[in-house]
């Protein structure tokens, strides 16, 4: 039999997860960067005192990337605090989650950690651990130099070979090195051509050292890049002459892919239609995965008023979302409809514009007597306000009080004044998205938030996506390095 301590601890559990899927302490539509941290770690502290357990659980499932880094950084600040079996537990959640992280934000962790002076045991097998596993040490010495010898420093560990703790602690000492890219490295001191065989980060220092013209540099560089430099240059090209630094689309993940064609003038998206709606929908397959066409009939909400834009930090990724999620429902419905809060009927061309009329699209929706309603919003129903929740509310209790229709809110802008995501009904379960590629968990774990579901299944859950987490052994995160420098990819 459940408790009320129990039921206060599901919601609580439920709430964090929410925020930590959205909030990455960045500007929202709605609230600054101050108020989101503020918001944020007082959400992180509470949980870490009342519920270590559950906390350190949540590491298993899909939440952002920043707060993995605050649980993981909070967990090893508090050892001392842990049982032995905790620890147990702990070190490896923490482990196989900094196995998929990018690298630069795990090595941004083991500087806060040195920072703080958090210098454990535990702390120094983690970190031995993650470094011993990194495909190539010798490119993390030449791309992250400071802060892999700052890691090394930190947990006391010595580098792998004399070559190696040369060229971190004495990289002119030698005349020659036997490691490939340390030797490219050396010679792009004085040969503007090596620098082009080496990752794009640390290139761009040498040409610039060099007086290399920008325009040069990003044409002949532009073979090394991984896709996120790709993406990120794609304007700077432009802009200094360069022949366009053009994205391969086929390799992108699906809301990325929605953010980069966002990101296109309208007049680019008209021209390469049939390029961009074919890349976004075969993302999206890749994305459905075996669920492809197994949802029945599914009608979507989708949010693409003016508060859609984001920030200037996040720039219309609200939006992104969305379109991202629009692709993704088409694949996994028999049957799909889509309804933007515009109005508009053409998703490629879709912009922040406008009010949120939530409300009359949700009865739109609903007319066309879905199995599965999916609403993507940020939730400020303003056109009336309250309409949404009203028309949610009266469907759920009076015309369809056996749930014939499944119905979930998925918002994707985190609410630091509520410390959740914006609800719109608490008669339909809400969960936070960050990325579309997660609908259908998401969409799994909002069960747990309707019908005030207990501790003990919710739980069960945590268990199990941690079991799942734990089995997987491939790392796909170091596929972009290996590409850099020219390795094989799996």
């Amino acid at each position: 039999m459940e408790t009320f301590g129990d039921l206060v601890a599901a919601d609580d559990v439920l709430l964090f997860v929410n925020a930590a899927i959205t909030a990455t302490g960045q500007r929202e539509f709605h609230a600054s960067a101050g108020e989101q941290s503020l918001s944020l770690d007082f959400l992180h502290a509470y949980m870490l005192g009342n519920y270590r357990d559950l906390y350190a659980g949540v590491l298993a499932l899909d939440v952002n990337d920043h707060n993995v880094v605050l649980i993981v950084r909070r967990l090893l600040e508090t050892s001392g605090e842990a049982t032995a079996e905790q620890r147990r537990r702990e070190g490896r959640l923490i482990a196989a989650r900094l196995a998929s992280l990018p690298p630069p934000r795990v090595y941004r962790l083991f500087g806060a950690l040195r920072r703080a002076r958090v210098n454990n045991r535990r702390t120094r097998a983690i970190m031995r651990d993650w470094l011993a596993a990194r495909p190539d040490p010798a490119l993390d010495a030449v791309k992250y130099r400071g802060a892999f010898k700052a890691a090394l420093r930190h947990a006391h560990l010595p580098p792998a070979g004399a070559e190696l703790s040369d060229f971190l602690f004495s990289p002119h000492a030698r005349a020659h090195y036997a490691a490939p890219l340390l030797e490219t490295w050396r010679r792009a001191h004085h040969e503007k051509a090596a620098l082009y065989d080496l990752p794009y980060t640390v290139a761009e220092g040498f040409a610039a050292r060099q007086g290399v013209p920008r325009a040069v540099f990003l044409e002949r560089i532009a073979p090394r890049m991984t896709r996120t430099e790709t993406l990120r240059l794609q304007e700077s090209a432009l802009r200094h002459g360069a022949a366009d630094v053009r994205a391969d689309l086929t390799r992108m993940p699906l809301t990325r892919l929605a953010s980069y064609v966002l990101s296109l003038p309208l007049e680019d998206r008209v021209r390469r239609r049939a390029e961009l709606t074919g890349a976004l929908e075969a993302a999206a397959r890749r994305a459905a995965g075996p669920l492809r066409g197994r949802w029945g009939k599914v009608t979507a909400v989708l949010d693409d008023s003016f508060s859609a834009y984001g920030s200037g930090v996040k720039r219309r990724r609200p939006l992104a979302v969305a379109l991202a999620c629009h692709h993704l429902l088409g694949a996994l419905a028999e049957d799909y409809t889509a309804l933007w809060t515009s109005g508009r009927d053409d998703a490629l061309l879709a912009f922040p514009h406008g009010p949120t009329p939530l409300g009359r699209r949700i009865i739109d929706a609903l007319d066309t007597a879905p199995s599965r309603l999916v609403i993507v919003s940020d939730g400020w129903d303003n056109a009336p306000p309250g309409l949404a929740a009203e028309v949610l509310r009266v469907w759920r209790t009076r015309l369809d009080p056996a749930r014939r229709t499944s119905v979930v809110h998925l918002n994707p802008v985190y609410d630091s004044g509520g410390f959740d995501v914006r609800r719109l009904s608490p008669t339909v379960p809400t969960a936070g998205i960050r990325d579309a590629e997660d609908l259908a968990a998401l969409v799994e774990l909002a069960q747990f938030a309707e019908g005030r579901t207990g501790l003990a299944e919710l739980t069960a859950y945590l268990e199990e996506r941690a079991a799942r987490l734990l089995a997987r052994t491939t790392d796909d995160r170091t596929t972009d390095d290996r590409i850099a420098h020219g390795g094989r990819t799996r």
